[in-house]
């Protein structure tokens, strides 16, 4: 089958590397929102969320609608926010606020992602975000993403490297949720949250072996887990296998276990 499109892949780069060259010859413009007004939309709005990889705090996202007019984003380099630095991104942030038709940012907490998993988590900030909006949007445009609102949706792949009003969405949430990372290190500044923002950095993963997880880290993710003394006491007290003596009887965590004379009690063996 022939390939219309085809970026050449760098050679002895890592595949990390390829795909940012790749996302950095993407060119970001208004084309998405024009051709969906060509079909009779006229507010749309772009969403997208920051910290889904995260180790800690919560996934957070933004909406935003722009106007049709957006010449002065576009020539400011509005794009991905993971190809701007600090100073880049809050500055459109800034600039995005000031000309949006409607701006909001909603987040979902450590422990409802660990309750949920991710990636619902994710899709649960984004509907928040739309429905915290003060003007109501006729079409979604999302990074690869739907949700559930009844508005007429579209899913782009590297949207937020191709739409502007995605990637408007990408710098807002981006610029708030570092924020609220710089804040938490106050609070938690063993684990250097102000520096990688609660990513799994080898600093981060040597900070949680060192001190443990705290509140607000996510303990459904692996290096977390990993990193709790507690973990695996409370899988195996979840799985009832665990038994303690209570005056002199084995009781397990199961209540539909017997409870059994220690003296009768071996090795996790019953003897005759």
């Amino acid at each position: 089958m022939s390939t219309l499109f085809r970026i050449p892949k760098p050679s002895g780069v890592t595949p990390a590397t390829a795909k940012q060259h790749m996302l950095k010859q993407l060119v970001c413009s208004n084309a998405p929102e024009q051709a969906l007004r060509y079909h009779g939309y006229r507010i749309i709005a772009g969403v997208d969320e920051v910290g889904r990889g995260a180790l800690f705090g919560p996934v957070v996202a933004a909406a935003v609608i722009l106007p049709e007019k957006v010449g002065i984003l576009a020539r400011m380099g509005l794009t991905d926010s993971k190809q701007l630095d600090r100073a880049q991104r809050e500055k459109l942030d800034r600039k995005v606020r000031s000309v949006a038709l409607a701006v909001a940012v909603a987040e979902v907490d450590a422990e409802t992602i660990d309750r949920i998993n991710i990636y619902q988590a994710s899709r649960l900030a984004m509907l928040l975000a739309v429905q915290q909006l003060t003007l109501a949007p006729d079409h979604l445009i999302l990074d690869a993403m739907l949700i559930d609102h009844p508005c007429a949706q579209t899913k782009l792949y590297y949207g937020d490297a191709l739409c502007l009003s995605i990637a408007a969405a990408s710098v807002v949430a981006k610029v708030y949720r570092d924020a609220l990372m710089r804040e938490h290190h106050l609070q938690y500044p063993q684990y250097g949250l102000d520096q990688h923002k609660g990513y799994a950095t080898p600093v981060h993963r040597r900070a949680l072996t060192e001190h443990g997880p705290c509140a607000l880290h996510r303990r459904s993710f692996a290096p977390v887990a990993a990193s709790d003394p507690n973990a695996v006491l409370d899988e195996t007290l979840e799985s009832g296998d665990l038994f303690f003596e209570s005056e002199g009887l084995l009781a397990s965590t199961d209540p539909g276990a017997p409870c059994l004379d220690s003296e009768t009690w071996v090795a996790g063996k019953e003897t005759n």
